[in-house]
């Protein structure tokens, strides 16, 4: 997690020759960077991360232990993805709310002309193949964004959202499946058994 261990490259991360990993990116021990993909300068990408494919990683994106970041996967800067998060193929995190190519006047924007915002993945989150988040929001600990969504707002907790804007269908556990009713407010996992207690509108396990 971040803040809680000193994230150090090493022998036993492995890059890819075909990878482009910026000299002032730092990769975690037992990291995999693949073929083509791209971490950029001032990166930190925890340890036993999985960057696929093609991938892209902003300057200054913080990625925790244990991520998956699939195949053409896109984190913009200045993204936050917490331990154990899961990144579908082609999923886009995007940074900008007000994307123009040049300004008013028509003169190409430069970076010092607009402020990015990044999206924040907390805990063990997952988020489908294709979907597309709006710069600024959270996705909460342990929810699951559906494939192709496009997320506009943030994700509470152990939520299951899907479409175009995402809303919320479903409640999910930390096994990702979702939760069957268990009445009077409790949800259970049909994997582990684990129950959660819903309160106004918010999930939570089970004390």
């Amino acid at each position: 997690m971040f803040g809680g261990m000193a994230i150090t490259d090493g022998p036993s991360a492995r890059i890819e020759p075909s990878a482009d990993v910026d000299e002032r990116a730092v990769v975690g021990p037992g990291s995999t960077v693949w073929h083509l993909a791209q971490v950029r300068e001032g990166a930190e990408i925890g340890a036993d991360c999985i960057i696929g494919r093609g991938a892209y990683v902003g300057p200054g994106v913080r990625i925790g232990d244990r991520v998956k970041l699939q195949n053409h996967a896109l984190v913009y800067e200045p993204a936050v993805v917490e331990d154990g998060v899961f990144i579908g193929p082609a999923a886009v995190l995007t940074n900008d709310m007000y994307p123009r190519s040049v300004d008013p006047d028509g003169k190409l924007k430069r970076g010092e002309e607009w402020h990015a915002q990044g999206v924040t993945l907390r805990q063990g989150c997952s988020v489908g193949g294709r979907a597309v988040l709006v710069a600024g929001v959270t996705v909460g600990r342990w929810a699951l964004v559906a494939a192709g969504a496009v997320v506009h707002r943030d994700v509470p907790d152990f939520a299951l959202v899907a479409g175009v804007p995402a809303r919320r269908i479903k409640w999910v556990g930390r096994a990702g499946e979702p939760l069957t009713d268990a009445g009077g407010g409790r949800w259970r996992c049909p994997r582990t058994g684990e129950e959660y207690v819903e309160t106004g509108g918010v999930l939570a396990e089970a004390p």
